[in-house]
This record gives structure tokens, sequence and C-alpha cells, in this order.
């Protein structure tokens, strides 16, 4: 379960940028192709946030989907699954990704300077 490295580097990450104030909320981009499993995501950041975190630090995720070019046909396609990594138009394999690989904070929300 690479979910529990997954919240692990985010809370550094969300904790470096907080500075000590109060976390309320995280909104992080997620794309289909890093296989993360949300809500296994959402229960290792439970326990990952309580030992590094101070205040609720809800974690919201997006996930994108994987949607990529095919150089054959030139469709643009969203990836149905990810192991069946082909153009839903012509079956071609030789395919550019255009979306679907993101793991990205968007925004942290904190506590204002003098409220912690």
């Amino acid at each position: 379960m690479h979910e529990v490295a997954l919240s692990r580097q985010l809370a550094r990450i969300v904790s470096r940028n907080a500075a000590g104030r109060e976390v309320l909320e995280v909104e992080l981009e997620v794309g289909h192709l890093r296989q993360v499993v949300p809500e296994a995501l959402h229960f290792a950041w439970g326990a990952v946030r309580k030992n590094t975190l101070r205040g609720p630090a809800r974690l919201n995720i997006t996930e994108i989907p994987a949607v990529v070019s095919c150089r054959k046909c030139e469709a643009i396609t969203q990836l149905r699954e990810v192991l069946d990594f082909r153009c839903q138009e012509c079956s071609s394999r030789d395919l550019q990704i255009i979306s679907g690989e993101e793991f990205r904070v968007v925004s942290i929300e904190v506590t204002p300077l003098g409220k912690e």
C-alpha cells in the first residue's frame, strides 16, 4: 500500500508550508495513472496527519482522468483501464499522455498568522 508513503511525503510538504500554523484543508489532484486508491489515501492520511500536523487537515482529492492522444489516428481519448493502454478509436499503443500522471498539492488552507 503505497498510500502510506504518499501520505507521509504529503504531510512533510504540508507541514513545511504551514510553518507551524494549523492546517484546515489540503486540496490534492491525483491522476488515474498513479494508481492511488482514494479511500486508502484518506485512511493513511488520517493516521499520518495526527502525528505530523496541527488542525483538522481535511484532505480533498480530485481524481484526474487518464487522457491520451493517439499518434496514429490523432484521436484524444480517455483510458478506461490503466492496464489497457491503447487508443479507444484505433487500438494503437503509440500514445502520448495528456493527463493522468498528476500528484499535485493544489492548495493548503491554514489558520491566519496570529490566530493559532
